[in-house]
């Protein structure tokens, strides 16, 4: 541990530690728009620079470590620069809501009361037009932080996302400029996980008003697809109580809001007009009839407990699968053993 101080207070840090984490721990409010825990520190943005004594300029906090005997100030001089950097940032940024998500740009600068003094003319960026359905990309929103790209490269080890071009028409392209479709990408929507402008976004939420998804209801929940247990928060209209948009906090465990593209865009399902939302039980005239979970229940174990008892509990086979979580497989074992006796379990994965 080291001792250091910041704007006149003395506090403890592990050396080494990133300043922008220290002075969160503390209290203290630095923004960025560059950072994220997961990635590497890259200093690109600069809204977090802060004055160390006897630096010869202001340090990004999101790049620069913690050391013995450091002296910070967080006001004065780095709070001007902050407020100047964002209204640098504002007067590229010519599209604030390409597809409704949280724009942490334009909420930074309400919160430094910055404004664009001007906007500069239209880049000529070209709009990224890709065949796939469920990512788009708006260059007048990027604030070219670098986020997705490192996100690509550092977490999914793989270079799906590239920059292309220099000065006011650069811009972030799937690689070698092809389509998302055409390259290394899953189509996870990591990146669009960490865009902090929403540069990169949902298709599906096209034209929607600004900040939408912070008018969302999220029902945190586990993911059904495989049995990994991602944990993630189904995003739920008000009014017309329907799932929108799948998200994941990074604080969940285990998949630290990481998803794959089924976690992430595959929950059409819930809402389809052919999915049984009720028990089926095959009645006396040879149909499906919907009934309740308990009745339908008590049919199944019936069943079960007539065929034990007629042709004996080797003649009963339980199948599990991977898509369960590990503790209903666990479940499922124990029924087969305990309850009905039979060692027959298998796992629809092993064939």
């Amino acid at each position: 541990m080291v001792e250091l101080t910041v704007d006149g207070r003395t506090i403890q840090a592990t050396e080494g530690e990133l300043l922008v984490h220290v002075l969160a721990r503390n209290g203290v409010f630095v923004p960025t728009l560059c950072h994220d825990a997961k990635l590497d520190p890259y200093g690109g943005c600069r809204v977090c620079v802060v004055e160390v004594e006897g630096a010869p300029r202001p340090v990004p906090a999101c790049a620069t470590r913690a050391a013995q005997g450091m002296a910070i100030s967080t006001n004065g001089r780095a709070e001007k620069l902050r407020r100047t950097l964002t209204e640098m940032l504002l007067t590229e940024h010519l599209n604030a809501n390409p597809g409704g998500r949280p724009n942490e740009l334009v909420g930074l600068a309400e919160e430094l009361g910055a404004e664009a003094p001007f906007i500069l003319p239209d880049a000529k960026r070209e709009p990224y037009e890709d065949r796939n359905r469920l990512m788009g990309y708006d260059p007048d929103a990027c604030i070219l932080c670098n986020r997705c790209v490192r996100y690509t490269q550092e977490v999914m080890q793989c270079s799906a996302l590239s920059l292309e071009g220099r000065g006011p028409e650069a811009r972030i392209v799937p690689t070698w400029d092809r389509s998302w479709l055409d390259t290394e990408c899953e189509l996870c929507g990591g990146c669009l996980s960490v865009c902090p402008t929403g540069a990169i976004y949902e298709k599906f939420e096209e034209g929607f008003p600004a900040n939408r998804e912070v008018q969302l209801d999220k029902v945190k929940t586990t993911c059904t697809f495989c049995g990994v247990g991602c944990q993630i928060d189904l995003n739920v209209d008000r009014e017309t109580n329907r799932i929108v948009k799948v998200t994941s906090d990074p604080s969940y465990l285990p998949n630290e809001g990481d998803l794959c593209v089924k976690g992430r865009f595959a929950f059409n399902f819930v809402h389809h007009p052919d999915r049984l939302t009720e028990p089926l039980v095959r009645g006396e005239d040879g149909e499906l009839h919907e009934t309740s979970w308990e009745h339908a229940l008590a049919v199944a174990a019936k069943g079960l407990e007539e065929v034990r008892d007629r042709h004996g509990p080797q003649s009963i086979g339980f199948l599990a699968s991977a898509r369960l979580t590990m503790e209903e497989n666990f479940l499922i074992q124990k029924l087969a053993r305990a309850v009905i006796g039979t060692n027959s379990v298998h796992s629809c994965e092993a064939t």
